[in-house]
């Protein structure tokens, strides 16, 4: 078997979408007679835990861990919530406090590309010697954290070996990256690393086709769409009795839907039938202001507040839905971002009610695969008329969604496309 050395921040018994897409690839690579070896963290702050995927990790994979140095751990000395929603993603949109913007300030300024900068010299020469020892000719950098890209530099830099970054989230064109606070000097040397490792690199994999269009700007170097997915094959369950509309994961600020709050608030003053069976499941991080939001358009009695829930469970949230909830920030910048849960969606076969930018690629795959509807944020009246639609078909028993043509966006199948492009050789 041809072996590669896979280095990522986020593994198991990390949680969230991050870790799933390598330890899905880890799982599959074997069948298409690729050996890999991951690299991790000894000692990461992960935001949230998940101790059962632990229990996913392929029998005999070589692991390898050295020690990290995370400001995170500092930063929390000044307020361990602010530090953990800011590492979440998690950004107050509206009048951030002291300790919030001098927060943000300091990751973005002191830390650049971010707070695991200090793991790059450290796993350099660390890995050199594995390289050699295991007689590795490819390895694989996934980011973010970005900084991992840049122990992808360093040991292209000094080993004869074929580096393919793997970017799961674009780098400076991510809306997060505007709100940290950056000095014209922090941003060009962004801006440099990024296009360091563009260039730098021999091939690229991204998520999203307006991610690869973005990269081509940069860099001549070959790329290649490579989505996130599903894995599980789903049994038959017994749908939720009431009308559920379910969000999973991180609900940031920026995407707090206001037009469909105050949609369903409509819709419970103007239909009895709705306000009874309405019910209304956040799992995940909820930021504060979409607190605010659900509870000034009377929803806080229709709302569940699940919390952090293993991906087991999360499976089963999304199958006995009546609706699924994916949520985008209304921008330029999002337009790429494809939601890792989409895909777990779709694999649901319930109805997926989209609401994010104009022109989103997550959107079009929706639209697609048959999966459901998308709107706009500001779209209250086309919100209310497919809720309204759809409980209609709800009460009749009739609300069934059958996805189309995703066989594709099984792990298997993407990770068979990853595999074709470690092997391919440019002419």
């Amino acid at each position: 078997m041809r072996k590669i050395l896979v280095i990522t921040y986020y593994w198991p018994p990390a949680g969230g979408p991050g870790v799933q897409r390598w330890l899905k690839f880890v799982k599959y690579l074997r069948d298409f007679n690729i050996e890999p070896i991951v690299y991790i963290p000894q000692n990461p702050s992960y935001p949230i835990i998940d101790e059962n995927l632990v229990n996913e990790i392929p029998e005999g994979i070589q692991i390898l861990k050295q020690p990290i140095k995370e400001p995170y751990a500092w930063a929390s000395l000044l307020s361990k919530k602010k530090t953990k929603t800011i590492s979440s993603g998690i950004i107050q949109e509206k009048k951030p406090s002291i300790v919030e913007r001098t927060l943000l300030w300091i990751r973005g300024n002191l830390f650049i590309p971010d707070a695991r900068k200090f793991w790059v010299k450290p796993s350099i020469k660390y890995l050199s010697g594995v390289i050699e020892k295991e007689g590795i000719k490819t390895i694989i950098t996934s980011g973010p954290p970005h900084s991992l890209h840049l122990i992808g530099l360093g040991l292209k830099q000094q080993e004869e070996i074929q580096w393919i970054t793997d970017f799961r989230d674009p780098w400076t064109s991510i809306g997060y990256h505007k709100k940290l606070r950056l000095s014209k000097s922090s941003e060009k040397k962004h801006k440099a690393l990024e296009r360091a490792v563009l260039v730098g690199c021999d091939k690229i994999v991204v998520t999203s086709i307006i991610t690869k269009t973005e990269f081509e700007q940069i860099t001549n170097k070959p790329i290649e769409v490579i989505t996130n997915g599903f894995d599980e094959t789903l049994d038959p369950i017994t749908l939720d009795a009431d009308f559920t509309i379910s969000h999973v994961g991180s609900l940031l600020t920026g995407r707090n839907p206001i037009a469909l709050w105050k949609a369903l608030k409509e819709l419970i003053e103007e239909n009895v039938a709705f306000k009874n069976q309405l019910k209304i499941k956040l799992t995940g991080v909820v930021g504060e202001e979409v607190v605010e939001s659900i509870s000034s358009n009377g929803l806080d009695s229709y709302v569940q507040h699940l919390g952090y829930l293993s991906h087991e469970k999360v499976l089963e949230i999304q199958q006995k839905s009546q609706v699924l909830l994916l949520l985008e920030i209304d921008s330029e910048e999002t337009k790429g971002i494809i939601p890792g849960k989409l895909f777990e969606y779709l694999n649901a076969k319930r109805p997926i009610l989209a609401v994010g930018p104009k022109g989103w690629e997550a959107g079009k795959i929706v639209e697609e695969t048959g999966s459901g509807e998308i709107c706009n944020q500001s779209d209250k009246t086309v919100l209310k008329n497919v809720l309204l639609n759809w409980f209609d078909k709800y009460e009749k028993g009739a609300l069934h969604f059958n996805s189309k043509g995703i066989e594709k966006y099984h792990r298997k199948e993407l990770t068979k496309a990853l595999a074709n492009f470690i092997q391919w050789e440019s002419s």
